[in-house]
């Protein structure tokens, strides 16, 4: 199969992309390159002959045209998006742009060619997110019927694209699957989101900043993990559906810091114990309190679980960090990371 993958420099993107070339599939990696794509994501790959790169924008509709009649691809993945939720507190017209008026660029280039072409199983699977969903209480798990209700520009911006997504497929039958997922960790995770910041602050001896009372709940998701799910759904999810896609592994922050500073102690044992880094901020605007997925659906329909803990993960991806200085080191130039945002 040949997959157009949107975002396939960034962090999910790229294991999609590492995934889908491992398993035979040829990859048209279109990216536009902002603050938080790194093409060393995709190194390991890129010399690949079923692969194949292009530097573009999803809000450049020209640009779109001119890469499906180039390409042809039988798939599009689409997981370009701004995505950081303390920056979209910050500047939410870069959220909008991109995340809605881009997939609506994106649907529209899709359906040109998907009707000038009439590839009968091509397929435009949209990747968003449980923040859609809003926030949970102390019980229940989002389904893939829970009503929206986003709380940030982030999640807003993402619940409009999704309902672009599913207005495309009603409208003009354009073939569609939507997945939503939980919160993502690992390897190449970009060093501004909670699990990268707590290990690259715990090896540099500074304080670890947690927010509120750091009881804030989400449902972890090992990123291979999330990759695999997300080629399945592609494959043998059925047409206008949507999937939640859980890690089966609800953790507050606070806990979820606390692991990651044991694993620090063990594999980094200069400065433990590295919980005394620990520093509650104040709380951003709007932060929701829980998040959870039920993931009956993919489980019962596809047969998908995930195979990763929470305690491994996080082991490997300490690890990694540990590991791969190089890769992170360049990155903490970038603009806003290491800066405190979202304070509204």
């Amino acid at each position: 199969m040949k997959i157009l993958v949107t975002g396939g420099a960034g962090f999910i993107g790229s294991a999609v992309v590492r995934l889908a070339i491992q398993r035979g599939h040829y990859v048209v990696n279109l990216d536009a390159l902002t603050y938080s794509a790194n093409l060393a994501n995709i190194a390991e790959v890129a010399d690949s002959p079923n692969y194949s790169f292009v530097q573009a924008d999803i809000r450049d509709r020209d640009a779109l045209d001119a890469i499906f009649d180039e390409y042809q691809p039988d798939a599009v993945m689409h997981l370009a998006a701004e995505s950081h939720v303390d920056r979209s507190i910050d500047g939410p017209a870069a959220f909008i742009e991109t995340n809605v008026i881009g997939t609506f660029n994106l649907l529209e280039a899709a359906r040109a060619y998907w009707q000038k072409n009439a590839k009968p199983d091509f397929r435009f699977h949209h990747i968003s997110t449980d923040e859609v969903f809003g926030s949970l209480g102390e019980d229940g798990q989002f389904t893939e019927t829970t009503p929206y209700d986003p709380r940030s520009p982030y999640s807003a911006s993402k619940a409009g694209s999704d309902h672009l997504v599913r207005a495309w497929h009603e409208t003009y039958g354009l073939p569609v699957v939507l997945t939503n997922c939980s919160n993502n960790y690992g390897p190449y995770h970009f060093p501004e989101k909670l699990v990268p910041v707590v290990i690259l602050r715990a090896l540099a001896g500074e304080s670890i900043p947690v927010y509120g009372d750091g009881g804030n709940i989400r449902d972890w998701l090992y990123v291979e993990d999330h990759a695999d799910a997300l080629l399945l759904v592609l494959e043998k999810g059925e047409n206008g559906r949507s999937y939640n896609i859980g890690g089966e592994n609800e953790a507050r922050n606070i806990d979820l810091v606390r692991t990651i500073c044991t694993h620090m102690d063990e594999m980094h044992p200069e400065g433990a114990p590295h919980d005394r880094l620990i520093t509650f901020v104040t709380d951003r605007p709007g932060h929701d309190r829980r998040y959870a997925i039920d993931p009956e659906r993919i489980r019962d329909e596809l047969g998908w679980r995930p195979s990763v803990t929470v305690e491994e993960g996080l082991r490997r991806t300490v690890e990694w960090y540990l590991n791969n200085r190089d890769w992170w080191q360049p990155l903490l130039s970038r603009d806003g990371v290491g800066k405190r945002l979202g304070q509204g």
